[in-house]
């Protein structure tokens, strides 16, 4: 009898012991699946993807193993958004992290149950959100634009770097509603630069040419900003902008480093990290409505000095100081 007992207890105490281990040993459940919706194209999914990815991995998400990506991408055509969003609901995702303004759009038309982290211009002025410090809903993340007057910013620095400007292109995407509150920022700024600002829509690549044949009529200088729409096309873009030889600013470096003269804007991999960190969160239980919305803190201005001399400017000293990076 005492020997069945003390058994008994050396199985109890065994149990307890390897209990833990097993539990650690066995899956939690069904993995994660996060839906990932922009307007770019795998080949050119954004420096915000770029940061994403990384990030995840830091907190310890590694696909196919605890965690499921199912990313869609639009590829150029914003048309597409609605249907890739609706996809991503019928799969029944856990969070859905929306690339840019026209997919944040896009994913909140398509469900107020699955979480959201979007990445977009403005989530307040878009009315994603109903206040950065209290979102509500189902959606949180993070405003690519710290308030009004950025557009502002980029016509100072094209007009410091060319001080005779006088007349600028603004490239938009007309279905983003951001591009197109930005454009009427830039325009009621113009003025008190003694410059006047026109906007150029692109709805589609197949209106790129359209908007190329009126540009070099219209203005002595480009702006473009952030919109997924452009980004397979930048090559092209930037291409046009040396052949006319057009000071042309833009949001995302990327563009400089593939030859175009400025860019200014927030660090796009750092706000794709800190996606990471929310996704993070809301898998741990954390909603969406109790996670503040974080904008940029830093702002970076890059400028390609090689294409500026190729363009017969000379950049002010000033404004040379002032560029986190100069491309020689």
């Amino acid at each position: 009898m005492r020997r069945s007992v003390l058994g008994l207890i050396l199985t109890l105490a065994l149990a307890i012991l390897v209990a833990p281990l097993l539990a650690n040993a066995q899956p939690r459940g069904r993995v994660p699946r996060i839906g990932v919706l922009a307007s770019t194209s795998p080949a050119e999914r954004g420096a915000f993807l770029d940061g994403f990815w990384p990030g995840l991995h830091e907190l310890g998400y590694i696909e196919g193993q605890n965690i499921v990506i199912e990313p869609r991408y639009a590829e150029g055509r914003p048309e597409r958004l609605p249907e890739l969003a609706a996809d991503l609901v019928r799969l029944n995702v856990d969070i859905i992290v929306a690339q840019g303004t026209p997919p944040s759009l896009a994913a909140k038309h398509a469900t107020t149950a699955i979480p959201i982290v979007a990445a977009a211009g403005d989530l307040v002025r878009l009315g994603l959100v109903a206040s950065l410090a209290q979102p509500g809903g189902n959606i949180t993340g993070v405003t690519v634009l710290a308030g009004e007057g950025f557009s502002g910013k980029w016509l100072e620095l094209l007009k410091e770097a060319v001080p005779k400007l006088s007349r600028v292109a603004y490239l938009l995407n007309p279905a983003n509603v951001i591009s197109v509150l930005l454009c009427k920022d830039a325009q009621g700024v113009a003025p008190a630069l003694s410059l006047t600002v026109e906007a150029v829509e692109v709805g589609g690549p197949d209106e790129l040419d359209r908007a190329f044949a009126l540009i070099p009529e219209r203005a002595e200088a480009l702006m473009v900003d952030a919109d997924g729409l452009f980004a397979p096309y930048r090559t092209r873009i930037v291409e046009f902008a040396a052949n006319h030889r057009l000071p042309a600013m833009y949001q995302l470096r990327s563009y400089v480093d593939a030859g175009g003269l400025m860019s200014y804007g927030p660090s796009f991999p750092a706000l794709g990290r800190r996606a990471a960190v929310y996704v993070d969160k809301i898998l741990k239980g954390t909603k969406p409505a109790d996670l503040p919305i974080e904008q940029p803190t830093k702002f970076e201005l890059v400028i390609n000095l090689k294409t500026a001399q190729a363009l017969g400017i000379t950049i002010p000293p000033m404004l040379l100081f002032q560029a986190d990076e100069v491309i020689r």
